[in-house]
């Protein structure tokens, strides 16, 4: 057997050796590279992670910072919340469930119970009424209820919060208010007690967007009777003007508190916010309309605007102008008085194919009401609801989300704070003695236009209609 000479032997381990010492160390490096490219990474996810936290938590105690730490518990979720199958917000709610709502429904809206009542005594004849109506944006209303606790006044007024879903975090958050004397009532015709069938969504109903020949072809439910744009209803749209038309009816004509009232009714929603002097200037509005403008009939607490002026005189200007929906539909108030000549439109307002109550109103303003006549300040215009509009708002839009509009994140807090700081820099400015008015310059009269639509179908029609008629009224 052939040997290699040993200096070469020695050559070759010494070689081999290299190699094996060589891929060592490279294969440490990758391992080291490898640990800490994952290191790197999982700092990262959880730095990101940590920010959005932050983040969030950052705006949630700036909101807190603003509100008064005793009225922090309406901010607070309540222990054992509800899940969204429970409360039936989301999910299919079986039979049993849906009549157990619907006789809750029932014996409250039978009971009429006013919360509170023993702390603050008797409705007093002319004290303001305020209506909230109620869908499911519990996050809003928890703002709604915190900038009504700070008003001035609160305790003289009655809160009706109307709903229309049957939701019980919502219902221990309105009778956990105890500033003021509260009311439930409950829109008892929802899509949540009638899923499956009318006025919710029955299967046999025509799509949205089905040609009419295809309808009639299908032979489905509300074939004939598609809108003006040849679109067929849907639920979820027609349910707010319903919901609007039942709860007014309901507050002037059927509730045994509202009897006698001879004040104002102020109508909210879930996503306002209102200044702490909105009750005090909503009286002062009232006796300015008595003594200076008789033919206002609908006070405007809120408009829509970009920027807010409240310094010098800004605070207790109030405008006189035809009622316009797109305008004047936040945070308007109007008496009895008002409301019945509304009534006798009721049929206008049930058959005007537009899915939106305020439009609706605009119509019925323009095409059934007399024109509102008086002595004090007069429009430029005639029309059947003369509108006191504060210039400088009392009443503010905080949601972000709603039936119409839909954005990344619902729960934004931007908007909330704002008017918070708003009315914080305003503060000096509040509660003015008196208001001056002036009278807008309209040059001619708004055109008749035709409705949006979603309401062409005449099931709806007729059970609006039957709102106003039949106060007792059951669907199956």
């Amino acid at each position: 057997m052939e040997h290699l000479p040993k200096d070469d032997t020695m050559r070759g381990v010494t070689a081999v050796g290299v190699v094996r010492s060589g891929r060592g160390t490279l294969l440490r490096t990758l391992v080291l590279v490898f640990l800490a490219t994952f290191l790197w990474l999982q700092l990262h996810v959880i730095s990101l992670t940590g920010r959005d936290t932050s983040g969030q938590s950052s705006a949630n105690e700036t909101l807190f910072a603003l509100v008064p730490q005793e009225l922090h518990r309406f901010l607070k979720e309540r222990r054992n919340a509800s899940s969204a199958s429970v409360n039936g917000t989301s999910g299919t709610l079986t039979d049993l469930e849906i009549g157990e709502i619907r006789r809750n429904i029932d014996r409250i809206n039978s009971e009429q119970k006013v919360y509170n009542e023993e702390a603050f005594g008797p409705l007093a004849a002319d004290a303001p009424i305020i209506v909230v109506q109620v869908h499911e944006r519990l996050t809003y209303l928890r703002h709604l209820i915190v900038s009504l606790a700070q008003a001035k006044g609160i305790e003289q007024a009655l809160l009706v919060f109307s709903h229309d879903v049957w939701n019980p975090d919502i219902n221990y958050l309105v009778q956990s208010v105890d500033f003021c004397r509260v009311m439930q009532i409950f829109y008892p015709h929802s899509i949540q007690t009638h899923p499956q069938t009318f006025p919710g969504e029955d299967p046999n109903d025509c799509p949205r967007n089905i040609h009419k020949e295809q309808a009639l072809y299908l032979k489905c439910i509300n074939a004939k009777h598609p809108d003006l744009y040849g679109h067929y209803r849907e639920a979820k749209f027609t349910q707010t003007k319903h919901h609007w038309w039942w709860k007014a009816n309901r507050v002037f004509d059927q509730l045994a508190i509202t009897k006698n009232h001879t004040g104002m009714v102020l109508f909210l929603e879930e996503d306002h916010y209102v200044a702490e002097d909105f009750l005090h200037v909503l009286r002062l509005m009232e006796r300015t309309c008595k003594h200076s403008c008789e033919r206002c009939n609908v006070l405007s607490l809120g408009t829509y605007l970009k920027t807010y002026n409240y310094f010098a005189d800004f605070s207790r200007k109030a405008e006189v102008i035809p009622w316009i929906s797109s305008k004047h539909n936040m945070g308007m108030a109007f008496n009895r008085v008002t409301w019945n000549k509304l009534r006798k439109c009721a049929a206008q307002f049930c058959s005007y194919d537009d899915y939106n109550w305020d439009w609706s109103l605009q119509h019925i303003a323009q095409t059934c009401l007399p024109p509102s006549r008086g002595a004090g300040a007069a429009p430029r215009v005639d029309s059947g609801l003369i509108t006191m509009m504060m210039r400088a708002p009392r009443v503010f839009h905080i949601g972000e989300c709603g039936v119409h509009h839909k954005k990344n994140n619902c729960e934004s807090t931007a908007v909330i704070a704002k008017v918070q700081n708003v009315l914080r820099a305003a503060k000096d400015h509040l509660f003015p003695l008196q208001l001056t008015l002036t009278v807008a310059g309209m040059a001619k009269k708004t055109k008749l236009r035709k409705g949006n639509g979603g309401w062409g179908d005449v099931r709806d029609h007729q059970l609006c209609w039957n709102i106003t008629m039949y106060p007792d009224l059951v669907l199956p």
